[in-house]
């Protein structure tokens, strides 16, 4: 993703919604939960990008860990994450995503459609060109693309973590 934001800066909009699959993976609600409380001080993209490069590894021990790595209070997240501050905006994006048709990560919408092709960036690449090239019918802008898992139709109670390169 980081790639296409820098080549496509004008054209793409990475927004970012959180899609636990918690049967695959059993911390990814807390995970999340814990990567909200960061966002609230304004490190949500670090502990994001940590989360993703580190998903075989979530236990409650090692992202107290990282996150006091990466510079915050770990253990205050932790106790948010126990009271569970963040819980219904981490459900609320579950939700949307299902009535918008998600049924897995990652998930594509360009332009308000779900993408269906292939991720590799030369794919992406590919997708988002056409779409700017389309004639827009939808109220998204040329070319954007969202990400993972509610894309074109938020709700207006849950915002979404957008990311330019």
């Amino acid at each position: 993703m980081q790639e296409l934001l820098r080549r496509r800066t004008n054209q793409v909009r990475f927004a970012y919604r959180h899609f636990p699959l918690i049967n695959i993976h059993p911390y990814a609600e807390p995970a999340a939960e814990a990567a909200e409380a960061a966002g609230a001080r304004g490190r949500f993209w670090p502990v994001h990008d940590w989360l993703f490069a580190n998903q075989d590894r979530l236990s409650p021990a090692t992202l107290i860990a990282a996150l006091t790595d990466l510079g915050l209070d770990g253990r205050s997240i932790a106790a948010e994450v126990q009271d569970h501050a963040f819980l219904d905006k981490v459900q609320s994006d579950f939700v949307s995503g299902i009535r918008s048709g998600v049924e897995g990560t990652p998930t594509f919408f360009i332009n308000g459609m779900l993408y269906t092709g292939g991720h590799s960036l030369p794919e992406l690449v590919t997708a988002v060109d056409g779409a700017a090239r389309a004639p827009d019918t939808s109220s998204a802008a040329e070319g954007r693309l969202a990400a993972t898992p509610a894309g074109a139709r938020p709700s207006p109670d849950t915002d979404t973590k957008e990311r330019s390169s």
